[in-house]
């Protein structure tokens, strides 16, 4: 494994979203938790690694979790692994990602081999082999768990996983739902993507997309069509009017209502939060946004 470092910085950002509940979802659809939802917002921290560093396939890796004044928050918390686009990397995504793990979960990012920024041999071909890569990066989590003298161990909840991830990283992870994957994996978020031949097969999970109805990059139709591929409870936040991923930027309009739909999704999946899978219509009740969502087929 490569250098670590270590470093814990304040968030001071609360979570959007706490419109009162006004639907419900059957309990049928929702997994279930022993542990609960987490109420405030914690300080959180940030560490990276690279995994696998004389491998063909190094992979960087920036880890958001929350934190207490002496490392990580005291509990377990369910993780995600965040995916990014082609020519992109994990800290651009930063706005979005460290506002999870103030919610209370473990965020993540690996930095893929060659679709990051400044791969040097860039191949957007290359994103089949990424599902790979993030299941790698999740049991790499769960050796960490288990290492007594890592900061971390204790503290990541893996049976509790969720995927996500933007345009090739939304590709990425409708890859991870394939035929045999754990049934650990208990939610998707793919944004502004769609998904990969063999996607959304084995057991079945949640999933929330999220597209840019103007998107010129990857079509709306390609998201809207993976939605219809879902065999399994699904839900469709569309950003009217908006391109492939600029609501992803704090202080954007849209990206209030993506925050909290996506942080009570992952609320509701991995923690088993009832109370935030009904507040996901009024969520996205906003002018600049449209939420649908399917039950199972």
């Amino acid at each position: 494994m490569g250098a670590r470092r270590l470093v814990a910085v304040l968030v001071t950002a609360l979570l959007a979203g706490c419109a009162p509940a006004i639907a419900t979802i059957d309990e049928a659809t929702g997994p279930v938790s022993a542990r609960r939802a987490p109420e405030g917002s914690y300080a959180v921290g940030v560490r990276t690694l690279t995994l696998d560093p004389r491998s063909a396939r190094p992979l960087p890796v920036t880890i958001w979790f929350p934190a207490s004044a002496d490392g990580a928050a005291a509990g377990r918390f369910p993780v995600v692994v965040y995916s990014h686009g082609l020519g992109s990397r994990p800290d651009l995504h930063a706005g979005l990602t460290t506002r999870w793990a103030a919610a209370g979960f473990v965020v993540a990012a690996p930095a893929y081999p060659h679709t990051r920024q400044g791969a040097a041999h860039f191949t957007r071909a290359d994103v089949r082999n990424q599902p790979a890569d993030a299941w790698r990066l999740i049991r790499h989590l769960g050796r960490l768990d288990r290492n007594r003298e890592d900061p971390l161990a204790g503290h990541l909840d893996l049976t509790s996983v969720a995927a996500a991830g933007h345009s090739a990283g939304g590709f990425t992870t409708s890859g991870m739902f394939s035929e045999g994957h754990p049934a650990r994996l208990r939610a998707g978020i793919v944004i502004a993507g769609g998904g990969l031949p063999g996607s959304f097969a084995g057991p079945v999970a949640p999933v929330l997309f999220v597209h840019g109805t103007a998107d010129a990059v990857v079509p709306l139709t390609v998201g809207r069509a993976a939605y219809g591929r879902t065999p399994g409870p699904a839900a469709f936040l569309s950003l009217l009017g908006q391109d492939h991923g600029a609501y992803l930027t704090p202080g954007h309009p849209g990206f209030a209502p993506v925050l909290a739909t996506t942080t009570d999704f992952l609320r509701w999946t991995l923690y088993g939060d009832k109370a935030a899978g009904a507040r996901l219509p009024a969520d996205a009740r906003t002018p600049l946004t449209r939420y649908e969502f399917r039950p199972a087929h």
